[in-house]
């Protein structure tokens, strides 16, 4: 039997002799890539002919999309070829509305390397104590954001010392968003806020509240990692239609493994050993359950899986 992840490194091995490489590393990136082109073309068209509610619905649904493609690139870059790399980092960036590096010191260097442990940045405890409720997942993004802020901007001072270059290309991240931004906002401010800047926002607030959906009342103790109660999986259409995000430990545990490849890590090697709790039907019936329901219904509420001696706040 193959160990765990190495299917990852099966999908970057080179081609057999003689075959040329194909430039995309994964062909189920394709579905990213359509993704990434859907939301453009959808914003452009209500831009001339005027927004349409179902149009504009699912360009809302493809912001969470482009989010995971984000994710899933910052982890395994989509390309063989480094400049059509770069050219993804930049379009990913206009897209999301926000520069694509910051995955790196947030979520890399923290997230991935805490595991929502008392040194993770964002842990879902840090604000307010063990939650999961509405108001803390509303809260959790402006939450997350105002402590890793800081976080990267003495990344990005450490980069100008070390490599002037890649600082260069970060702020050329920064200046690419930003020009977008005030360009679309000259040429007509109110489609810009409706078309654009709304659904990237609508899609950072996901991106970054995700991280309360996977980890609130998960365990962020010392024996986290061992009993791999660290993180929630949500099972069902959420997976297919979001690049299998909602199966997080099998993630964490293989960070490098392309996002096709969790469905067998999941069902193979964790879902036997994953809590009970920490194992969800679907993520549309959790939020319900948990956030809508569960302020009436005591019994719909998530139980914490965290001992109280081991909550590091602020």
């Amino acid at each position: 039997m193959r160990r765990p992840g190495s299917e990852s490194r099966l999908a970057a091995a080179p081609s057999p002799r003689g075959r040329r490489p194909a430039a995309l590393r994964h062909r189920r990136d394709v579905q990213s890539l359509a993704y990434m082109a859907a939301v453009p073309a959808l914003a452009a068209w209500q831009w001339v002919h005027g927004v349409q509610g179902l149009l504009y619905a699912l360009m809302l649904f493809l912001t969470l999309g482009i989010g995971v493609v984000n994710h899933n690139h910052a982890h395994l870059r989509m390309w063989r070829r480094r400049r059509a790399n770069r050219a993804t980092d930049m379009a990913l960036t206009l897209l999301q509305g926000h520069p694509t590096f910051v995955f790196f010191p947030a979520h890399a260097c923290n997230h991935h390397r805490h595991k929502h442990g008392a040194r993770d940045l964002a842990r879902t405890y840090r604000y307010g104590g063990d939650t999961n409720h509405l108001p803390g997942y509303l809260l959790h993004p402006l939450q997350a954001a105002w402590t890793l802020y800081p976080l990267f901007w003495r990344w990005l001072g450490r980069l100008r010392r070390h490599r002037p270059g890649a600082w260069r290309y970060c702020l050329w991240q920064y200046a690419a968003w930003l020009g977008l931004w005030g360009g679309l906002l000259a040429l007509n401010p109110a489609k810009a806020l409706v078309l654009v800047i709304l659904p990237q926002l609508h899609g950072l607030h996901w991106l970054l509240a995700t991280n309360y959906l996977q980890h609130a009342h998960a365990d962020g103790g010392p024996g986290r990692l061992a009993q791999l109660s660290y993180a929630r999986n949500f099972e069902g259409l959420v997976n297919p239609l979001l690049f299998n995000i909602g199966l997080h430990t099998a993630h964490h545990e293989h960070a490098r493994a392309h996002w096709s490849e969790l469905p067998g890590l999941h069902a193979r090697h964790y879902r036997h050993r994953v809590d009970p709790a920490l194992l969800e039907p679907g993520l549309v019936q959790y939020m319900v359950r948990v956030f809508v329901l569960a302020p009436a219904w005591p019994r719909c509420r998530s139980r914490p899986l965290m001992r109280p001696e081991h909550i590091v706040q602020e």
